[in-house]
């Protein structure tokens, strides 16, 4: 008889009404929701200070943070460190995560390549998000790269077509979009990279207006 896969559903299920947000993270670490579980290291939870002004949603770990257990601790993540230090952001200011928990990946030779999350994965996983969302709060959510915007935007929208600008949403009175730092590590050549870096930075430039506006009580 075929293994039964966990309805969609289960992570849901699994956060209680009224838990504190440590014990969230903490029933996170055996989620099973999806199949993804199986061939990642752990759960890599968000992490930054409750209550921070901006938040960052990615699309799912990679291979360092799969092994660290911690969110944009790789590649993508020091390149997003870069940007903020030359916009003027600091990183302790905001919160940072993932739609999907787990590192979804390919084997390619001895290596672990990215592998897109399909949509069963990300519904499943969304309680996770949706937790952390109303616990921290944030006055501005900044979605890096299309799977988060489509997450929780809707997948009609388009950051090509409405990047680094702030819309209103359910989640927070300014959220934006904008590219995933991994899309600039993937550019071509080094002039693309440079300009697309720039572009990525004027974009977080405009989360200091949300720093410097006094925070209501």
């Amino acid at each position: 008889m075929a293994e039964r896969k966990p309805a969609l559903s289960t992570a849901a299920a699994l956060i209680p009404e009224k838990a504190a947000f440590q014990q969230i993270r903490e029933i996170a670490a055996g989620c099973q929701a999806c199949d993804l579980y199986r061939n990642a290291t752990q759960t890599v939870f968000g992490e930054g200070k409750l209550r921070a002004r901006v938040m960052f949603v990615g699309e799912q770990p990679g291979h360092e943070e799969d092994l660290a257990g911690k969110p944009f601790v790789g590649p993508a993540g020091r390149l997003l460190d870069k940007a903020l230090d030359r916009a003027g952001v600091s990183r302790d200011l905001v919160y940072v995560t993932n739609v999907v928990k787990h590192f979804k990946w390919e084997p390619r030779g001895k290596r672990r390549i990215h592998a897109k999350p399909n949509a069963g994965q990300i519904q499943a996983c969304m309680p996770w998000l949706q937790a952390e969302l109303r616990f921290v709060k944030p006055d501005a959510v900044v979605c890096l790269g299309a799977t988060a915007a489509q997450a929780l935007l809707g997948r009609s929208f388009r950051v090509t077509q409405q990047r680094g600008k702030w819309i209103e949403s359910q989640w927070s009175a300014k959220t934006m979009a904008t590219v995933h730092p991994s899309a600039i590590l993937r550019a071509p050549d080094e002039e693309t990279r440079r300009r697309e870096m720039q572009r990525f930075i004027d974009d977080l430039t405009k989360i200091r207006d949300v720093l410097e506006t006094p925070q209501a009580a």
